[in-house]
């Protein structure tokens, strides 16, 4: 009996501490440690494998939402996954993109990622046209505390994400997804330096994306389609330091990068108004870009969540 009982007593205290773990996960707390501080060049995983499935995708729209079903699987080559960076497996989505048919600029932008206290993250962009999600963060931290508001930049090279040639990884879920540039549709879209970019998907706010190419003038079609660049840079000087990283801003944290009015072709949520081949007439657009912050890190309409 007193043997029954201990046994017992050993299996509660496994579940209580597996079932404490597990809240503590849930309140966010359960972010991984990372002390990295310096920008590297990225290695990426060679994109040299078939996808687990075929890429299956549909677009339909009412007179007030547009729809994007998919099973998130894109129908170019993909990384080894799982590798050294990225131990998760793609596996088939039931995605079901909802976005605005008809959108509206608001009165100020909306960050992708608000400061610490200020709302939840929405982590998507926006859907590829392939159905694949557009997703800039990486949900890491400096000292794995949102709190402080240092998040690694995917693209940065800090910490090993173990993203493919198209800068996309998986998470634990299956679902693949793009940190950067989607180098594999890109050229499956055939975005190509001299032309305007093909539409690449749609904005959780409802507006287009393009990628890169633009008009020189983006009221007037007939003018040269010319590369893009975001009015983003490197902040000058080093990190505050203390209970924040150290270092100089080199683009290893989202916070290394300021907007500068006017420094490039675009604005804040790396977009402008103009026409594209879609819309003739005019439309906010936004562009992916070679440059940070490649996709863009804020909206300018108001965004719908997206899953």
């Amino acid at each position: 009996m007193t043997r029954t009982r201990s046994r017992w007593t050993l299996f509660v205290a496994i579940l209580l501490v597996g079932v404490a773990a597990a809240a503590v996960a849930q309140r966010g707390f359960g972010f991984r440690r990372h002390t990295a501080t310096d920008a590297r060049a990225l290695t990426l995983v060679p994109a040299d494998r078939e996808p687990p499935a075929p890429s299956r995708h549909e677009h339909t729209h009412d007179s007030a939402i547009r729809t994007i079903e998919s099973n998130g699987v894109p129908a170019h080559l993909v990384g080894a996954f799982p590798n050294p960076g990225n131990p998760n497996t793609i596996r088939e989505q039931r995605h079901r993109f909802r976005v605005p048919l008809k959108p509206k600029i608001a009165a100020a932008p909306t960050p992708l990622i608000p400061p610490p206290g200020r709302g939840r993250p929405l982590h998507v962009f926006g859907a590829c046209v392939n159905g694949v999600a557009l997703e800039p963060g990486a949900g890491e931290f400096w000292q794995g505390r949102p709190r402080l508001g240092w998040a690694y930049e995917p693209l940065g090279g800090a910490i090993n994400l173990g993203l493919d040639a198209n800068h996309a990884h998986v998470q634990p879920t299956g679902k693949y997804h793009y940190h950067g540039l989607p180098t594999g549709l890109l050229a499956e879209l055939g975005v190509t330096a001299g032309e305007h970019s093909p539409l690449v998907g749609w904005a959780a706010d409802g507006f287009p994306i393009y990628a890169r190419y633009g008009y020189a003038d983006a009221n007037d079609p007939e003018s040269d389609a010319v590369e893009l660049k975001p009015s983003w840079r490197l902040k000058a000087g080093d990190r505050p330091g203390g209970d924040l990283p150290t270092g100089p801003h080199d683009g290893a944290f989202v916070q290394d990068y300021e907007y500068v009015v006017g420094l490039g072709d675009l604005d804040e949520c790396n977009g402008r108004e103009g026409v594209t081949p879609e819309f003739p007439d005019g439309a906010y657009a936004y562009f992916l870009t070679a440059d940070w912050p490649v996709i863009p890190r804020h909206f300018r309409g108001p965004p719908v969540r997206l899953r």
